[in-house]
């Protein structure tokens, strides 16, 4: 994430809704993921830590405020609670290495928004994930790791890198997730994968948002 600016900057920022409507949703998207990440951050041991993650959590939550409803997603927005819904795929997302690799091979780039199948032994879900550095034969997402560009984990037997597809990457920003192959209640998107969800190049998945 980038170094925040002024709250001043982003309040500024936040006057440039035209209408009542965009007014009101931000300041209740505001609300919903204060609700969501104050919670969260009671159970963070390290007091240091936890005064920069104060500091720092009224720039995240505008910045994602403010891309939300500026924004272009093709996804219904439940704003009360801050999440992304569409309807659910009876089975989860199936990895194609052929599929993988055909597309890590012509279009990984730096900042890219990519979707990771995640199996372990509770549930099958779909993350979202940004690449940082890309080699030859080779990629890495900034918080799940390093692949091969057919998808295959380097690090962990669990995990596959999946070709971007609109479906897919729905399923990802939605948190939904499977046991056994039946849909189960999605879970809810951690503060940094909602900004990574609405940096989402939805008209070219091939390319990341500019």
């Amino acid at each position: 994430m980038s170094k925040p600016t002024s709250q001043s900057e982003h309040s500024q920022q936040a006057e440039i809704w035209q209408t009542d409507a965009e007014r009101a949703l931000y300041a209740q998207l505001c609300n919903a993921f204060y609700a969501r990440e104050i919670p969260r951050l009671v159970d963070e041991p390290d007091t240091a830590r936890l005064k920069r993650l104060l500091a720092s959590l009224p720039y995240y939550i505008e910045r994602l405020a403010i891309r939300i409803v500026s924004g272009d997603a093709p996804l219904q927005l439940d704003s009360q609670n801050g999440s992304w819904l569409e309807k659910q795929k009876t089975t989860p997302p199936v990895y194609n290495k052929k599929d993988s690799k055909d597309f890590y091979s012509q279009h990984a780039k730096r900042g890219l928004i990519v979707p990771v199948l995640i199996n372990d032994e509770q549930c099958t879900t779909v993350r979202i994930d940004s690449l940082d550095q890309v080699s030859d034969n080779k990629v890495h997402c900034n918080e799940l790791g390093w692949f091969d560009t057919s998808g295959e984990s380097l690090e962990n037997t669990h995990i596959q890198l999946l070709k971007p597809a609109k479906a897919v990457m729905a399923a990802a920003c939605c948190g939904h997730q499977w046991q056994f192959n039946k849909r189960i209640t999605p879970k809810r998107l951690s503060l940094r994968e909602m900004l990574l969800a609405s940096n989402i190049n939805w008209r070219n998945l091939k390319r990341p948002l500019t």
